[in-house]
């Protein structure tokens, strides 16, 4: 209860609150004031339980998604309570990531399928939910207390820049660089092989050395930029960099002097904590300052373990809350919240910044509709004042 009364009225609202149990203390309260339970206790502004809240482990539940105005609803209530639905406890189905704790078939790589989500059957995946409910809480509080001050909230935005391959040409080792012209001449891309050896020689700019212009450009923007480096080794032999090399200590140590650096999570340091700690640490010495933000490779959250790895490494965010084929709010909310581990009934100190779409989620749809699904997340994330995160360099214009 505490964590989902506090991530709606606190984060997302900007109210302070506080809880009892006891009757007479909350008689005696003057101040606006409501009981959340199975009956009300007087004449106060009630909402009713749905119970979920109340239950320890994780059961099936049945969840009936139903219009609501502008909106949808679950866990319906009765008339008696201020709202058709208890909100607390469908946000925290949500944001708890419920149902990816229950059995479930996981694709190819070990992922949770955005197709078998409940906010994709039933198509509020790119609404997010969570804060719209809590406007409508917002409405019912301000009705019963007039009195009442809500903080002032503007949208954020943050582009994330996912540089697993910083460099085209540069910076990939002797042998790396002997297979590449090799595929090349064979593969007839006598271009690339023309412009591989214009870069290997210094004659011209490496085509992925953009860092210094968006960091420029983002200056004086309305939106923050990060950078996430991957110093693990990369799926595709080719693709990969050498991550001991001065040009790439150089250009990751000059973006952590300007803006945020994040670190991106191998496979293998997803799977083995060893390797997690031997990249967090390569990453930390480079940029000499301790790594605070991580995102998965892949766009793999496997729930728990993802997470209880990040919180025992004592990273602080997370960027990997979102779907690598869907656009949308994965946890249904825009506003970052805390990571709550089902199975020990415990809140932790782990941030989940959820994002709105990576570039892989735009693959499958033209450009023209891409550039439209962006402007209707961006809309409705202004609507509720709430934070727009997108990873992906090609769609930075949208939000320039």
């Amino acid at each position: 209860m505490s964590y989902v009364f506090k991530h709606i009225c606190v984060r997302i609202l900007g109210v302070e609150i506080s809880f009892t149990s006891s009757i007479d203390a909350f008689i005696s309260h003057q101040g606006p004031k409501a009981s959340y339970g199975a009956v009300a206790l007087g004449n106060e502004l009630f909402f009713q339980s749905h119970g979920i809240l109340e239950e320890n482990g994780v059961e099936d539940q049945e969840v009936s998604v139903k219009p609501w105005d502008d909106t949808i609803g679950f866990f319906a209530v009765s008339n008696n309570s201020a709202l058709p639905f208890d909100v607390f406890a469908a946000s925290f189905y949500l944001l708890s990531r419920y149902e990816e704790y229950l059995p479930h078939v996981k694709d190819s790589l070990g992922r949770y399928p955005s197709k078998e989500s409940l906010a994709y059957k039933n198509q509020f995946l790119k609404n997010p939910v969570v804060d719209i409910w809590a406007q409508k809480l917002k409405d019912v509080f301000v009705t019963a207390f007039p009195e009442m001050e809500f903080q002032k909230k503007e949208t954020a935005y943050q582009l994330f820049i996912q540089a697993e391959e910083p460099f085209k040409y540069r910076t990939k080792g002797l042998l790396r660089t002997i297979f590449s012209y090799s595929a090349d001449f064979f593969g007839g891309r006598f271009k690339e092989l023309f412009n591989r050896t214009r870069v290997i020689l210094r004659m011209q700019r490496d085509p992925y050395d953009y860092f210094k212009y968006i960091i420029t450009a983002s200056r004086n923007a309305n939106y923050k930029v990060s950078f996430f480096f991957k110093l693990g080794e990369a799926e595709e032999y080719l693709n990969g960099v050498t991550t001991y090399k001065n040009k790439f200590k150089e250009t990751v140590k000059y973006v952590a002097d300007y803006t945020d650096v994040g670190l991106v999570l191998s496979i293998n340091a997803q799977k083995d904590i060893a390797f997690l700690k031997k990249e967090k640490s390569q990453l930390e010495e480079i940029i000499l300052q301790n790594v605070k933000s991580s995102y998965n490779a892949a766009h793999i959250v496997d729930l728990p373990h993802t997470y209880r790895t990040l919180v025992e490494m004592e990273i602080k965010q997370d960027f990997t809350m979102c779907y690598a084929n869907k656009p949308g709010f994965r946890a249904s909310t825009c506003t970052p919240f805390l990571f709550y581990d089902l199975d020990y009934e415990i809140k932790t100190p782990l941030i989940i910044v959820p994002v709105a779409g990576v570039s892989s989620s735009f693959n499958h749809f033209k450009q023209e509709e891409s550039r439209e699904i962006i402007r209707y997340l961006q809309n409705e994330t202004q609507k509720v004042q709430g934070h727009f995160v997108i990873v992906s360099v090609m769609l930075a214009s949208e939000i320039l």
